[in-house]
């Protein structure tokens, strides 16, 4: 079946039909007969085979056109035509009757006007009344009548003399050019119309729209999918028939979007946005996106686990941080402020304090959560493999390069976080070249000639005073600049001492389970020792005694007796008043200072002390009582 076919309710129509096309090269029409009920018929069956055009004339136009989908042509009567349907009858003196469809006879005024001739127009609505409406006008004596095949063919049955207006070559090839208009228009909306479909069922998102009827005309795949309904069942139907408790009716009334909605849909969560839609300022419907929350989740689960068994994985958050103390409370508040932001981060603080949870919390609490977190403790590699690492290397930039080469750290921490923990065992040669890849957003691998573009937060942590170091030319001062724009100090354990019980209670908590014992407490002779032990190891040092403590421990509380601490010493400070004695024991001091002179004992004390305040030449000074310049004289030698 072609795209176009004319249906002709009668022969000469069909014959003509088919020699104008063969003159004209049309070849994408055919030409079939039928009649008014048969020419319908004709019709369904030809759209049925993929035509998009029909062309026909008179009441099976009439018929056609209230029954098929697609566009109907009508074959339009022209004046010539109608004078040709009265030349056999121009000098008839009798009544004429001009019968048939409203398209057919409505001409016949100007027959009566032009030729004088006595002419009565008798209109038929549909083909079950032809017969009816013809026969009172046969019975009142007209014998001659003019028109549409319906009223040739009743008039004929009652012998009367019938002619049909019969369509001339200029009508008929004016609707097949007319026809032929249509099914480029018809051809061009149909492949938007299928590219428009394509398009929403592509996207990940649900899509429903609505017109100003409240009616469905839009249902994409994905809903189909969410809602478990196919696109047939929906279509054309109100959407309160289809979706309960929906509010987009709510946006066509109001004019108002709605984003970020979360409803329940069967089992699964979607995540819903609204938007009016709007022509010629006039709310002419409304359009909802929703996206399955679960299916988001299973995407998010899939990422973890993939950054997880490549270890690039933040495990902790705020909410892992154990503490009592005001000064972490306010660390944490800092910290919070700081995930918001990605300008660099230096967090400092003596070993074992937790800067690798402050800095997992920051990632986790920021936009890049979802993100790598690429670790690497700086002090713990050869200084030749630090840069390799770091930046990565091209495929034969050195003896031993893997084929294909290497991602640098930087590189896999894109869209995410890099921590650089011990920062300052960085070597001097390479700190220049981290301090562009920080500025400039851009790494280069060894023995590569090509930048890649990397999208990085910068985390930096030390134990060391990075200040110092610059003043003594062994780290670059820019370079310090660069990774402290926001500052973190976290404070050692001994300045916190509210701290300890809370977090000694996790650490008993957690070896307990380890090693299946049954402790739920500690004496107070052992509380006492641990609150008024000097941790030069801080939290990390706190651990080890205690998981060593739960080890050795055959009670339900752990003891003192249990609490071995490197200072072996120290035990013996705790009065039975349990009260810190101000003694020491003299054996102690022995074991520490025997044979050392007493600038040696001099020196270590003063160092003792630097490293007590975690560097701080000011509180050495007031502890030791002496100047500031002393104390850095005494640094310097």
């Amino acid at each position: 079946m072609k795209e176009i076919v004319l249906i002709a309710p009668f022969i000469d129509l069909y014959k003509l039909s088919n020699k104008i096309i063969k003159e004209k090269g049309y070849k994408n029409i055919e030409v079939v007969l039928g009649d008014l009920s048969k020419g319908v018929t004709q019709a369904k069956k030809a759209v049925k085979h993929g035509a998009s055009v029909i062309i026909s004339r008179g009441g099976t136009y009439t018929m056609i056109k209230n029954s098929v989908d697609v566009p109907v042509v009508e074959i339009k009567m022209t004046s010539f035509d109608i004078l040709r349907g009265f030349k056999n009858i121009i000098n008839y003196k009798g009544k004429i009757g001009v019968v048939g469809y409203k398209n057919i006879i409505d001409g016949a005024e100007v027959i009566k006007e032009v030729l004088h001739m006595d002419v009565v127009k008798i209109q038929i609505d549909n083909q079950e009344d032809a017969q009816y409406k013809i026969m009172p006008y046969i019975n009142n004596g007209i014998k001659v009548f003019v028109g549409d095949t319906i009223g040739n063919r009743v008039t004929k049955k009652s012998h009367c003399v019938s002619y049909i207006i019969k369509s001339g070559k200029e009508s008929i090839t004016n609707a097949i050019e007319e026809a032929r208009r249509l099914f480029k228009i018809t051809k061009m909306e149909k492949e938007k119309s299928q590219s428009f479909k394509t398009i929403i069922d592509f996207v990940d998102n649900g899509i429903v729209a609505i017109d100003s009827e409240e009616k469905i005309y839009v249902f994409n795949y994905m809903a189909q999918k969410i809602f478990d309904m196919e696109e047939k069942e929906v279509i054309g139907k109100n959407i309160n028939l289809i979706i309960s408790n929906n509010k987009l009716i709510n946006v066509v009334k109001s004019g108002e979007p709605e984003f970020g909605e979360i409803q329940e849909v069967k089992k699964s969560k979607i995540a819903t946005n609204r938007i009016p839609i709007v022509v010629d300022k006039q709310i002419v419907g409304a359009v909802a996106t929703f996206k399955d929350i679960t299916e988001i989740q299973e995407l998010e689960k899939k990422l973890r686990i993939n950054l997880s068994k490549k270890g690039f994985l933040a495990k902790y958050t705020f909410k892992d941080i154990i503490y009592k103390s005001k000064i972490i409370k306010d660390c944490i508040i800092k910290a919070k402020k700081y995930s918001s932001f990605d300008s660099p981060v230096l967090i400092t603080g003596p070993s074992g304090v937790g800067k690798e949870l402050f800095s997992q919390s920051i990632h986790n609490y920021s936009e890049r959560s979802k993100g790598p977190f690429v670790a690497i403790n700086c002090a713990a590699l050869p200084p030749n493999l630090i840069e390799s690492e770091l930046f990565g290397y091209a495929e034969g930039a050195f003896t031993g390069a893997c084929k294909g080469g290497k991602a640098g750290l930087f590189e896999l921490a894109h869209g995410g976080t890099i921590f650089l923990d011990e920062i300052g065992e960085i070597p001097l040669n390479l700190q220049g070249r981290l301090l562009r890849v920080i500025q400039e957003k851009q790494v280069m691998r060894i023995g590569d000639d090509k930048l890649i573009p990397i999208d990085v937060r910068i985390i930096s942590a030390t134990n060391k005073n990075l200040r110092v170091m610059v003043e003594k030319n062994i780290f670059r001062e820019d370079l310090y600049f660069r990774i402290n724009i926001l500052f973190l100090n976290i404070p050692p354990l001994n300045n916190r001492k509210e701290d300890i019980l809370q977090i000694g209670d996790f650490f008993i908590k957690k070896y307990s389970n380890k090693y299946n014992k049954n402790i739920c407490g500690i004496s107070k002779k052992a509380v006492e020792l641990l609150l008024n032990y000097d941790y030069r190891g801080n939290v990390r040092e706190l651990e080890g005694i205690l998981e060593r403590a739960v080890i050795l421990s055959e009670d339900t509380k752990l003891q003192v007796e249990d609490i071995i601490v490197e200072d072996s010493s120290f035990c013996e400070c705790i009065g039975d008043n349990n009260e810190r004695s101000v003694s020491v024991n003299p054996n102690s001091l022995y074991v520490v200072y025997n044979d050392k002179s007493l600038e040696e004992v001099k020196k270590e004390y003063i160092k003792f002390v630097l490293d007590k305040y975690n560097g701080s030449v000011n509180k050495t000074c007031e502890v030791l009582k002496i100047d500031r310049s002393t104390i850095w004289r005494k640094i310097k030698r």
